[in-house]
């Protein structure tokens, strides 16, 4: 039977108000009860010695496909349970899985089987609703979706999803196609975060898909257009438009190749950490020991990222959550606190979850990972229960 307090002390812990040293933080019943430089002994508590190590808040992850040799796209509770925990061990706990371009009945399943996790979240991840990445996305600017499922939003079939698929929390559509504005519209009515991707938008579309809703891009700088030629003139891009445009947060592929380490000190010093999530957009091969394996051909692995088997474009990565941080810190030279600023707080604010997740504070769930010097995680916990220890 496990102890009802435990306390973790000698780490450096990272609040919202700056980096504590030397502190004790406190949790029961799957909530942080207290964050205290005092050291104060609790009769009867589980003591865990931190030896030093950053005790931070757990990871969120918006935009995740897969990991631990698993696709959500395979929409069973075993490739979810194995994605999870996978992208625990290496400090996610919470998480949105996401689904990319496929059949209509390839996401009823995946909602069938979300809706049963949310409920039963077993030692992985915490689910906290699915994202859909398709089917409302440009053929120009497809990457590596799979256009035969690309098409304009289709009124009665977003309204019929989001009848029955109450876990959809995000859903990603490029905002210049048909129709999208009203899907827009009707997704932010019923509570879904609608997000700019795979787009041609320019500066005018761009806020027109923030009057009907828009409120997020996905993959900032993948899939869409930046300063171009038509004609003898130059045209602004959607990523012009989208630094333009102060009320749209962004999400960033943080693993030093989807975004080159110059360009993500750029969209930090103009979005800044509070309008800006990292996110792994991970595939299968994610905290996978088998990493060398192909994806029935179409992708391969190579140079540290996924990639189409013609090398024609980037088809998703390989990182972890903590590797988002790393890079964050050691390539693009962001401060510590805002990189986990920005892998938690931020990615909790832009889902509306930061009641309860995404900073150590009183009363909030005990989603918390221990990490070293190098970002290594050797310990997370999920609403208090400790499900990697790595020490």
């Amino acid at each position: 039977m496990l102890n009802r307090y435990t306390q973790l002390i000698n780490g450096l812990i990272l609040t919202p108000a700056g980096i504590l040293r030397d502190a004790h933080l406190l949790f029961s019943e799957g909530k942080i009860v207290e964050i205290s430089t005092q050291n104060v002994e609790i009769s009867g508590a589980q003591i865990i010695d931190a030896q030093g190590l950053y005790i931070a808040p757990g990871c969120i992850d918006l935009h995740v496909h897969g990991g631990g040799g698993h696709d959500f796209i395979e929409a069973t509770p075993e490739a979810f349970y194995a994605a999870t925990n996978a992208h625990a061990r290496c400090g996610t706990t919470a998480i949105y899985p996401t689904l990319a371009a496929s059949p209509r009945e390839v996401f009823d399943r995946a909602i069938q089987t979300c809706r049963t996790l949310m409920h039963n979240p077993g030692d992985g991840a915490r689910i906290m609703g699915l994202h859909l990445e398709g089917n409302y996305l440009n053929p120009l600017m497809r990457g590596a979706q799979d256009a035969a499922f690309l098409y304009p939003p289709r009124p009665e079939e977003y309204r019929a999803i989001l009848a029955h698929g109450h876990c959809v929390k995000r859903w990603s559509a490029a905002p210049e196609l048909e129709g999208a504005l009203d899907f827009g519209r009707y997704a932010t009515e019923q509570g879904v975060l609608v997000s700019i991707a795979h787009t041609t938008a320019t500066y005018p579309q761009v806020k027109a898909a923030l009057e009907a809703g828009y409120r997020h891009v996905t993959h900032f700088y993948n899939a869409m257009t930046g300063v171009h030629r038509r004609g003898e003139f130059k045209e602004e891009g959607t990523i012009e438009s989208v630094y333009l445009t102060d009320e749209l947060s962004v999400e960033l592929v943080c693993d030093g190749i989807h975004v080159p380490p110059t360009i993500l000190q750029l969209v930090y010093k103009i979005k800044g950490a509070e309008r800006i999530a990292l996110v792994t957009d991970s595939m299968l091969a994610a905290a996978c020991p088998d990493i060398g394996r192909m994806y029935g051909g179409r992708v391969i692995l190579e140079d540290g990222v996924c990639k189409l088997a013609d090398r024609s474009a980037i088809a998703g990565s390989i990182a972890t959550m903590n590797r988002t941080i790393r890079t964050m810190t050691q390539q693009a030279g962001v401060p510590l606190t805002a990189a986990v600023r920005m892998a938690s707080e931020s990615p909790a604010v832009i889902l509306r979850i930061d009641d309860r997740k995404g900073s150590l504070t009183k009363g909030k769930d005990a989603d918390i990972i221990l990490f070293d010097s190098d970002i290594n995680v050797l310990m997370t916990v999920i609403e208090g229960r400790i499900v990697y220890n790595g020490m």
